[in-house]
């Protein structure tokens, strides 16, 4: 969620890049990323050169010296930010566009990932009073912290300017959303994580920053005014913890270029310096990925299809339904004792196709199916108002009970406005139930939480809806008799004659 500086900061660059000539969502996000991307790259770069003072180590900064790229040389100097955006209108256009736009493409290592999604990006802004508007309005925006998911959000807010937007069930999960799934699965130092339709990466950022911050000291953590922590140092971590996390952590797929890019850059300007994301269809046959994470958070796509001569022979599930062939991919991406948690449509929940049933026997029978939350409709609004749940599972080992859990409240309104509330709800309630399940009394059925015997869910057809097992409470109403009612009601009419001839 975006703050109101921020977010009236994003919507003028948006009017901006409107009236410009660029009215594509996705086109306008991909360019502003890349401006964003320059601003924070030299942020960053002083911050490391600060606590590489502190700590007394040696420091290159990634400006330093001069390269040669399609034959221009380049200054890296003035690749910063803050030197090349004082520069006039009739210079800075074209620097940008043959030294500064070249020298990100080229950031990371030669064969990296980074390199080949970079290598046919586009500058598209198309002239100089437009970047230099731009360039002045992010100079103004409030962003206080350099480790958030400021693209994504910027994501989810233009795509509310998208009319067409989740028609491809293509919408972004809200960030406390994301963060309680990462809360609840407890990534560590040393799991692989996945998420196979990654977007703007949230999903892994939420990863990343719960490690870092898993591995700070307290004294080293800072919090906001609403509460939220952040600058998590990670002190406790060696070398060797930071090149498994920066370089064999995270990989996210997705379909679309546009997205992988941007995850991309998303991932560098929070530190991880040659990610993997790459461009795929993890659902087609040019995918034989197997049996190697041990993380995977997801949010996949709800509402496309397929076509069956792309899709992978590894599927055992006849569906061309993307979320139900998500759920086996996701399975199959699995690790032994690998877990996951993935938002769902509801209809995964109670539908009665054989492809439901069959993806619900899956994840019951071949994995400890932990919990299933029941999301309110209103958490993808404005984009979407579809009812979702989150389901919690781990792979290997057959359920014994699952937890139900229905989330009444997100900290935000349900509307298309979604009003910030307290940005909690039930969410620390949720994380708590889940990590103490074993020791609370979660029997009683009439209250949001409660415990299901795998036994009892099989009988009832795999029915995974919490609707099927709660408890409403009805209360008995006791009415007088209808003798004493009507005796009243003579009573009442009668005062009332009364009333009216003493007023005539």
């Amino acid at each position: 969620m975006l703050d109101n500086k921020l977010k009236s900061d994003i919507q003028k660059l948006w009017n901006r890049f409107w009236s410009g000539g660029i009215s594509n969502p996705l086109t306008a996000i991909e360019q502003i990323s890349y401006l964003l991307f320059l601003k924070r790259l030299e942020d960053e770069d002083n911050q490391r050169e600060l606590n590489a003072r502190f700590e007394n180590k040696t420091f290159i900064s990634i400006f330093e010296g001069t390269t040669t790229i399609g034959g221009i040389e380049i200054d890296k100097q003035t690749c910063r930010w803050s030197v090349w955006s004082q520069y006039s209108a009739d210079v800075i256009l074209n620097h940008i566009r043959t030294k500064v736009f070249p020298f990100i493409q080229h950031l990371g290592e030669e064969d990296s990932l980074y390199a080949r999604y970079m290598k046919d990006a586009v500058f598209t802004i198309p002239n100089a009073s437009l970047l230099i508007e731009d360039v002045n309005i992010i100079n103004e925006m409030h962003i206080k912290e350099q480790n958030r998911d400021t693209k994504g959000d910027m994501y989810e807010f233009l795509l509310s300017e998208l009319q067409t937007s989740g028609k491809n069930g293509q919408f972004r999960t809200p960030r406390h959303i994301i963060n309680m799934i990462t809360e609840i699965l407890q990534p560590q130092i040393n799991d692989t994580i996945c998420d196979p339709s990654c977007g703007t990466a949230g999903f892994l950022i939420s990863a990343y920053e719960y490690i870092l911050k898993e591995n700070t000291s307290p004294e080293f953590i800072k919090t906001d005014e609403q509460g939220e922590q952040f600058n998590f140092k990670a002190d406790k971590l060696t070398n060797k913890d930071w090149d498994i996390l920066k370089n064999h952590t995270f990989t996210g797929y997705d379909i679309d270029i546009t997205m992988a890019r941007i995850g991309l850059m998303n991932l560098m300007m929070h530190g991880i310096d040659n990610p993997n994301i790459e461009q795929l269809n993890t659902l087609s046959s040019s995918y034989t990925q197997k049996n190697y994470f041990d993380v995977i958070l997801a949010n996949p796509p709800f509402k496309g299809s397929i076509d069956e001569s792309e899709l992978s022979e590894d599927f055992l599930i006849k569906s061309k339904k993307t979320e139900i062939l998500f759920i086996e991919l996701i399975y199959n991406l699995l690790t032994q004792a690998g877990r996951a948690g993935v938002v769902v449509p509801e209809g995964i929940l109670f539908g009665n196709s054989n492809a439901h049933k069959h993806i619900r026997k899956l994840l019951l029978e071949r994995c400890r199916l932990d919990a299933v939350i029941k999301m309110p409709s209103g958490v993808f609004k404005p984009y979407a108002g579809v009812s979702t749940g989150i389901l919690i599972f781990t792979k290997g080992e057959p359920t014994k009970e699952v937890l139900f859990y229905e989330m009444k409240s997100d900290g935000y309104s349900l509307d298309d406005k979604r009003t910030f509330i307290d940005g909690k709800g039930n969410i620390p309630n949720i994380i708590e139930t889940f990590h103490n399940k074993d020791s609370l009394e979660l029997q009683d059925r009439t209250k949001n939480s409660f415990l299901v015997p795998v036994e009892e869910i099989v009988s009832n057809d795999y029915n995974l809806s919490m609707s099927s097992y709660k408890e409403e409470i009805i209360e008995e109403i006791e009415y007088e008799d209808s003798e004493i009612i009507k005796n009243k009601i003579l009573e009442l009419e009668k005062d009332i004659i009364e009333k009216i001839k003493k007023l005539s």
